[in-house]
């Protein structure tokens, strides 16, 4: 059984503990990139979930940002997590297209 890399681990983490804030947790996007000894993590919820995602002046974000921090610290590899929403369409665009 091939062990997951520390990339995949640290996504599947964020994916996790994304889902538990928003209210549709399918809508969470997490992409993750390994160079060298940094992994590049970017989470994309719906624009409607971001304040949950982000918190009162972005204390939830920073511990977000501080736990994949320890956990990649572990392998001894830096991280950056950045957070941004989706662009949400509506049935009305649609219809206008």
């Amino acid at each position: 059984m091939a062990e997951q890399s520390v990339a995949s681990q640290l996504q599947d983490f964020v994916h996790h503990m994304a889902s538990q804030l928003v209210e549709t947790p399918d809508e969470v996007t997490v992409s993750a990139e390994q160079r060298g000894s940094v992994v590049q993590i970017d989470l994309r919820v719906p624009a409607r979930d971001l304040g949950k995602v982000i918190g009162r002046e972005g204390r939830i974000a920073r511990s977000m940002r501080t736990l994949v921090m320890v956990a990649a610290s572990r392998h001894n590899v830096r991280t950056n997590l950045d957070i941004d929403s989706h662009a949400e369409v509506s049935a009305e665009d649609d219809a206008e297209s």
